[in-house]
């Protein structure tokens, strides 16, 4: 019946056996098996950061060195002499 009392399937009456397995040696053997975890490499972050500021850099140069542009044609203004 319901609410009777604990059967067999109850997980609080079950024994606490003692493992023939040595916990440690289990612990060691899953880690040994785990996959290996690959370092993290921050050379190629360092490169393309490096070459993103030189980029910007030279484009910021270019813009400053270049000559400022003009809205009328070359040719109008030689030829008004």
């Amino acid at each position: 019946m319901i609410g009777q009392g604990r059967d067999s399937a109850d997980a609080g009456r079950m024994t606490d056996r003692p493992s023939a397995l040595d916990v440690e040696a289990m612990a060691r053997a899953r880690a040994l098996l785990a996959a290996p975890k690959r370092p993290v490499r921050l050379w190629p972050v360092l490169g393309a950061a490096t070459l993103l500021a030189i980029s910007a850099l030279s484009f910021a140069t270019a813009m400053i060195l270049a000559p400022p542009l003009t809205h009328e044609h070359v040719g109008r203004l030689h030829s008004v002499e």
